[in-house]
Order: C-alpha cells, then sequence, then structure tokens
C-alpha cells in the first residue's frame, strides 16, 4: 500500500492552516513537517485516526526549521528515539540547540510565542539526518529525491517522491489553502531573497512534479501554473514593498500602509470567513518585514 495523507494540525483551532503529510508505503512510514509543538495532540489523534502511532514512524522530513513546520520534532523523538529526521546542514544546529530559533520567533511574538507554537524540545543529533540537496531518501520501495531550495529560508529543501509524482515544497510556492484559486507569499525575516527564491522555481519544475504539497495548505495540481502565479504575486508585493518604503514617514506608517493594500488585494480573492485566517497563517504583517529587510539590502547593494 502506498499512500500520502494530509494530516490537519489544527493550529490555533483553526482547520486548514497547517498541514503535516503522512507517507506509508509498504510498512515505511514518514511524516513530512510535523508541525509546531503546540500541535502535537492534533498530529497524534490524526496520526492515531489512520492507525499509526508515533512509535510507528520512521522518519521526519522538514522542509525547513521554523517552528510552524518543525517546532515538535524534539517532542516526537523523545517519544521515539529512533526516529531519523532529515533536515539541511544550516538548519541542523538549530534542531540541537533551539534557543536562537526562540529568541529570533520570541522577537516576533513577545506576548503570543508559547500559545501559537508551544515548546521547541532538542533533537539529539544522533536523529538527524544532515542535507544538502542532491540525496535520495529511500521509505521502502518509496524514494525521495531532495533539492535545495531556499529564498524563503537558507535551511529551505524541497522533497520530489518518486511514486506519486508529489513535491513537498513547504514555503516555497506560497500559501494557498485546498478549494482556493488565491495563493500569497509569505515572506518573514531574515532570509528573503527574491533571485535566489527564483532558482529554486526552477528547481522544483525541473522535477517535473505531477503535484504540490503546500504546508499551508495542502495539494494542488498544475504546479507549473501555481509557480507562475506565485512568483508574479511575490514580485509584485516586493515592488509594492519598495515604493510604501520610498513615501512613507515611518517604520509604523510603511507597516500600516502595506497591511492596507494586501488586506485589500486578499478581500478582492477570498470569502471574509477565509481572509482572516489567510492572513494569520501567512503572518502578514511579517511579511512586511521580511520583504522591507530584502528591499534595504538591495537598495544598498545597487550602484
Amino acid at each position: 500500500m502506498h499512500t500520502i495523507t494530509t494530516l490537519d494540525d489544527n493550529w490555533m483551532g483553526q482547520r486548514r492552516s497547517i498541514a503535516t503529510a503522512l507517507l506509508e508505503s509498504d510498512g515505511h512510514r514518514a511524516i513530512v513537517d510535523p508541525g509546531p509543538g503546540s500541535t502535537l495532540e492534533a498530529l497524534r489523534r490524526e496520526l492515531r485516526a489512520r492507525g499509526v502511532g508515533v512509535s510507528d514512524l520512521d522518519a521526519i522530513l522538514l522542509t525547513h526549521i521554523h517552528l510552524d513546520h518543525a517546532g515538535a520534532t524534539g517532542a516526537l523523538v523523545k517519544e521515539n528515539p529512533q526516529v531519523a529526521v532529515y533536515v539541511h546542514k544550516v538548519g541542523a544546529p538549530h534542531m540541537i540547540d533551539p534557543s536562537k530559533l526562540l529568541a529570533s520567533a520570541a522577537r516576533l511574538w513577545p506576548d503570543s510565542l508559547q500559545e501559537l507554537f508551544g515548546e521547541a524540545v532538542p533533537v539529539p543529533g544522533g536523529n538527524l539526518r544532515i542535507l544538502e540537496g542532491g540525496e535520495t531518501i529511500a521509505l521502502g520501495p518509496r524514494k525521495i529525491d531532495v533539492a535545495y531550495t531556499p529564498g524563503h529560508a537558507s535551511h529551505h529543501v524541497s522533497y520530489f517522491d518518486n511514486l506519486d509524482g508529489v513535491a513537498f515544497v513547504g514555503d516555497t510556492t506560497g500559501i494557498r489553502i485546498e478549494e482556493h484559486s488565491y495563493v500569497m507569499p509569505a515572506t518573514p525575516p531574515p532570509d528573503i531573497d527574491l533571485e535566489i527564491w527564483d532558482s529554486s522555481f526552477k528547481t522544483i519544475l525541473e522535477h517535473k512534479p505531477k503535484r504540490l504539497f503546500l504546508t499551508h495548505f495542502g495539494f494542488l495540481e498544475n504546479p507549473a501554473a501555481h509557480v507562475a502565479q506565485f512568483r508574479e504575486r511575490l514580485h509584485r508585493w516586493m515592488e509594492t514593498t519598495e515604493k510604501i518604503l520610498q513615501t512613507a514617514k515611518s517604520d509604523t506608517e510603511a507597516m500600516a500602509s502595506f497591511m492596507d493594500t494586501m488586506h485589500a488585494e486578499i478581500a478582492q480573492h477570498l470569502p471574509p470567513e477565509e481572509v482572516e485566517q489567510y492572513i494569520r497563517t501567512a503572518g502578514l504583517n511579517l511579511s512586511f518585514l521580511g520583504l522591507a529587510r530584502h528591499a534595504r539590502k538591495r537598495a544598498q547593494a545597487a550602484p
């Protein structure tokens, strides 16, 4: 039996915000992006509903180490000390010692870090399998190719499954909740780099996936059309940010202008009850901070 199942981590009590993928293949089981520590019980419940326990997992595949994707990893390893954790080499030290990751996150969410993301338990180094891109992971008859896909984060990889033709792309192709056509960027500081990101789009499409699996949220058909739409929007958001920074009198005014502009755009495409979910899932205010940081770096580098 070869299956890929979407597990809904029910983040902050909200359906279809953070997805974990469960891969099963002839008795071999792995998950991609276990989500934050705050959704551990929901993840366990979703696994149990499919007859799987944490102790049954052979591997945890991390697209990157942001807390909404990887925060639960250490707790799962504590529960199943045999599980292998695949992570890019840049992110690996922060899985062993998450103190810098948590300090960085605390600056972005000073009042709500624990509520949003829960605990981030350290992962023993012996459980880590270090990736650079170019590796192939075997899960029974299922083979998964690894590609380095930075742009959103310097420690981002994507996974390409040979049996079902699914690419697990984390945040590299944005946020688009199943059943909706609108895709929006998630561009938190500090690693956003649009030029590098463009090369990651090329990398993904060169693998010719049949479908994409987005951590936010679920399966998408027609990868080439989706990537083209997302790339256009990402670059347009960057241009909008640069214009706002040129005219705003303060950072506070720039942030407010960005939030108003993007809220209006999102509301054109989605039913009212979905607008806030997209904004919350993406962290729209953080997207401004990441784009603004990249805009200023580009301006400084310009001749």
